[in-house]
């Protein structure tokens, strides 16, 4: 299909939405464009639209699934992608319309505006990212070609790596403490807290902490820990569990800001180009091609919609609230616009839902809960005045890294032996043991001796034990 446009109207377009998105208070980085095919684009999904990236059998077969069910008309393809780098990369097909890549120019620069100025972001160093992302895979591709080391050995490693890289901390706005800071706060906390009636009292007994103990607290980021503490590896090893708990907290701020990020771009693509003053042969096709985006998914939700319905909602509120808003809230200190931008800075799809999603909102985007029985998919909950901040919880634990269980590291020597015990924060969803079992198997290889994890199945405590390639679970009492 031949393009209806030109790279001259596509840079006539760029810098008229380029304009507008800066007289709205928009503050992107500098912005780069690609257009590619519907093959390229397959390649740059899989690789979470790096032009680069060290090579992995999972890779392939994403493409080739993508690849088929594009082929037989079951999927579609995104209409960009765009980098969290600076300057800033974005993906536009070339069998696209005109207007839909004007569409998607201002839908990037959303998403650029958000890459830049939200908080989870400044950890990722994203002057960085494209020479960090092809530094990884120049080092990958080093060992792959060490006849010492080989292929085999290495997408083995990656295997275990890459089930475990989600295990890590999820708040990386919060500095990590160093092992001397650590060792100082437990000494710290041994000593008796003040007494101010001490002379009355019985004088409170020093208790000497562990300070043998490994780790001193409860450790979240799994693979740093297996690399720095299993004194079996070699140099390329750790080297490998580094780069994939690297690039592992590069995507954790856009799980965790999927919501806001994607209703962010939508919220700003349609007032740009509403200030556009579109001709009116591609008028029809902007309204048709926005609802699109914002359209309902069945059974799940559209992070695009929800995102956007909450923005404009804070907008609303604050410029214009209801007589029932201000007797709740006061009067407002901030206008729409300049509370939708203080938003923009400071929250993660968590607190943004919690602060920001209404009950009034809830029930006009007819948010319920469903539960799976027997196969079937059944209504448990719809958002009546008993349901509906059960239902704004439920949404809350769900988005981001939510869908992944917090495990921490209890003990590198549990039972004196260099078994690895682990604990599951348990906020009332319980463990797919089959997933359970075979990560269990990914970490006993990393850890090298038994693995242990307590936790609950169907509100009971139990452990959790993979060793000699099965896992066993002891209830405890």
């Amino acid at each position: 299909m031949p393009a209806s446009f030109t790279i001259e109207e596509l840079e006539s377009w760029n810098g008229r939405i380029l304009a507008v998105a800066r007289d709205c208070g928009l503050d992107p980085c500098p912005q780069e464009f690609e257009i590619c095919d519907h093959g390229q684009m397959f390649a740059y999904m899989v690789y979470s639209g790096m032009p680069s990236h060290y090579p992995h059998w999972s890779y392939g077969k994403s493409y080739e699934k993508l690849k088929t069910l594009y082929d037989y008309g079951v999927s579609g393809l995104p209409y960009e992608m765009v980098i969290n780098a600076n300057p800033s990369i974005a993906y536009l097909m070339r069998d696209n319309t005109l207007l839909l890549q004007v569409l998607t120019i201002a839908h990037v620069y959303g998403h650029n505006d958000f890459f830049k100025n939200n908080f989870t972001f400044r950890s990722t160093r994203a002057e960085f990212t494209i020479q960090t992302f092809k530094t990884h895979a120049d080092r990958v591709r080093e060992y792959i070609e060490d006849p010492s080391i080989g292929l085999e050995k290495v997408e083995k490693l990656l295997d275990a790596a890459h089930a475990l890289s989600l295990q890590c901390r999820r708040n990386l706005a919060m500095r990590k403490q160093t092992p001397e800071e650590e060792l100082e706060r437990r000494l710290e906390e041994a000593q008796p807290s003040a007494d101010p009636f001490q002379s009355i009292h019985r004088r409170q007994e020093y208790v000497a902490p562990d300070l043998n103990r490994v780790p001193l607290y409860p450790e979240e980021d799994m693979l740093i820990f297996i690399r720095d503490h299993n004194p079996h590896f070699s140099d390329w090893e750790r080297d490998l569990l580094t780069i994939v708990h690297e690039e592992a907290q590069y995507f954790i701020p856009q799980l965790e800001t999927k919501i806001m990020n994607e209703g962010w771009a939508s919220f700003w693509h349609k007032r740009i180009l509403e200030s556009l003053e579109l001709p009116q042969s591609m008028q029809l096709e902007f309204m048709v091609r926005h609802n699109q985006v914002l359209s309902a998914v069945p059974g799940a939700i559209n992070p695009y919609h929800l995102g956007m319905k909450v923005w404009e909602d804070i907008e609303r509120r604050w410029n214009q609230p209801t007589v029932e808003e201000e007797k709740e809230f006061g009067p407002r200190a901030q206008s729409g616009r300049d509370k939708i931008f203080a938003a923009r800075e400071a929250e993660r799809d968590v607190s943004f839902l919690r602060r920001y999603l209404t009950e009034e909102l809830i029930r006009e985007l007819n948010l319920f809960e469903y539960q799976s029985r027997g196969g079937d998919r059944v209504v448990a909950r719809v958002a009546d005045d008993d349901n509906w901040r059960a239902i704004k919880e439920t949404l809350i634990r769900s988005v981001g890294t939510g869908t992944a269980p917090v495990i921490k590291i209890e003990d590198a020597d549990y039972d004196n032996n260099r078994v690895l015990f682990l604990k599951h924060d348990h906020d009332g969803r319980d463990l797919q043991l089959e997933y359970a079992e075979k990560t269990l198997q990914y970490l006993r290889q990393l850890w090298g001796r038994e693995v242990v994890l307590e936790t609950e199945i169907n509100g009971k405590k139990s452990l959790l034990c993979f060793s000699e390639e099965k896992l066993l679970i002891k209830p405890l009492h």
